[in-house]
C-alpha cells in the first residue's frame, strides 16, 4: 500500500497510475504505480503545473516540458539525462549513437537510462537498441516494455522496426 503522503500527486494516465514527487519547486521523481493506487490531487500550484504538463503530453506528445526537474544522480547520469531531454519527441537514438555523442559506452548509457528517476519528462524511452526496442526501466520484457512501446507510438515512432 502506498502511503497517502508519499507523492505530491498521483494521476491516472493512458499508461497507468503515476506518482509525482517534488523537491521544492522541481520534479524529483515520477513513479509508475500499481493500477489500484488511489489518485491524489496535486498538493500545491507547482505540482498542479506538473500534472497539467503531463496531461498535455498525453494529449499532444510535442507539448514542451517547461517545469523544473531535479533528478538526483551522479555527474555522468546528469550528463546523460540532459542529453535525453535534447532528443525531440518522435525521434529515437540508439544507445550506441547517444554514447558516441557523449564519448562513452552504450552500456553506460543504458545504466543511466535505467537509473532515470523522471521517466517521460526525461525521455529515456527515446533511446533504443541498434536492432529492436531495447529495455525500459531496467527490463527487457513485460509491462515496462509495453509502456515504452506506447510512449514511442504516441510520439509517432514505428516501434516494429
Amino acid at each position: 500500500m502506498i502511503a497517502p503522503d508519499a507523492y505530491q500527486a498521483v494521476i491516472a494516465t493512458p499508461i497507468g497510475m503515476i506518482g509525482i514527487r517534488m523537491a521544492g519547486e522541481a520534479v524529483s521523481e515520477l513513479d509508475y504505480l500499481p493500477a489500484d493506487a488511489p489518485e491524489r490531487a496535486p498538493t500545491d500550484v507547482i505540482t498542479q503545473a506538473v500534472v497539467a504538463q503531463l496531461q498535455e503530453y498525453f494529449h499532444d506528445p510535442r507539448a514542451p516540458v517547461t517545469v523544473a526537474l531535479a533528478p538526483e544522480g551522479t555527474v555522468f547520469q546528469q550528463r546523460v539525462w540532459k542529453a535525453l531531454r535534447a532528443i525531440p519527441s518522435g525521434t529515437v537514438l540508439s544507445y550506441g549513437e547517444l554514447a558516441a555523442r557523449l564519448g562513452t559506452a552504450a552500456r553506460a548509457i543504458g545504466g543511466a537510462c535505467r537509473s532515470n528517476p523522471i521517466p517521460i519528462l526525461v525521455p529515456c524511452h527515446r533511446v533504443v537498441a541498434r536492432q529492436g526496442l531495447g529495455g525500459y526501466a531496467g527490463e527487457v520484457t513485460g509491462d515496462p516494455l509495453g509502456i515504452k512501446r506506447w510512449l514511442l507510438r504516441h510520439e509517432g515512432v514505428d516501434v516494429d522496426r
